[in-house]
């Protein structure tokens, strides 16, 4: 007998089919430009820190507050977080509750990459897309126990998705990907010819 224990879960939704939902990608793309041409903070972070394209991670924390259209993205986020948190069967006790902790942007440049990283001191991570010109780096995960596989070998080429030891996800525009915040991930280079671009989030237990 095998038994699949400690299973990594990994949620997948999708607002493409939601109704309106071409005038409300467009209108959050329109959103994304605004700060990368307003964010001078936030630019000036990007070169200090060779960030290849604009992110708003370390300037704006406000960006429900700042447009609209990230209010809006947030009431919808609250719903696909809550059902995730419900598959993971997650104890949040009887007043506890999942919160919204950051919310930014990112444009990449052709080009570009974010190497390898996690998500510390939030519960669920995750990423929305709202450019995916053909060629885009995917967003890579990786097992949580490499580290530890010290001598173990190679897996096979074509081994189960859920044997690998990293998975490449391939987003489309409305793609939602939801994970949680220990796992460590990387987003692989922006091999179009046009920018990759997305909102990203981390969730609290509050």
């Amino acid at each position: 007998m095998i038994r699949d224990l400690f299973v990594t879960r990994v949620y997948e939704a999708t607002l493409a089919n939601d109704r309106g939902f071409d005038d409300f990608n467009d209108e959050l793309g329109d959103a994304c430009a605004m700060l990368m041409e307003e964010d001078k903070a936030g630019r000036a972070w990007c070169k200090a820190n060779t960030y290849g394209g604009y992110t708003s991670y370390a300037s704006l924390d406000d960006l429900p507050q700042r447009a609209t259209i990230f209010a809006h993205l947030k009431k919808r986020l609250d719903k696909h977080v809550a059902a995730f948190a419900d598959e993971l069967d997650l104890e949040l006790g009887a007043r506890g509750r999942l919160v919204m902790d950051s919310l930014w942007v990112n444009v990449l440049k052709p080009g570009a990459a974010h190497s390898g990283h996690i998500h510390p001191h939030s519960v669920i991570s995750g990423t929305i897309y709202v450019a995916t010109p053909s060629g885009a780096g995917g967003l890579r995960l990786e097992d949580p126990r490499l580290p530890m596989m010290m001598a173990a070998p190679r897996r096979q080429a074509d081994a189960p998705e859920s044997v690998r030891s990293f998975v490449t996800l391939t987003p489309a525009p409305g793609t939602i990907f939801l994970w949680e915040s220990w796992l460590r991930h990387e987003v692989l280079a922006n091999g179009a010819r046009a920018p990759r671009v997305s909102v990203s989030f981390n969730y609290a237990w509050r």
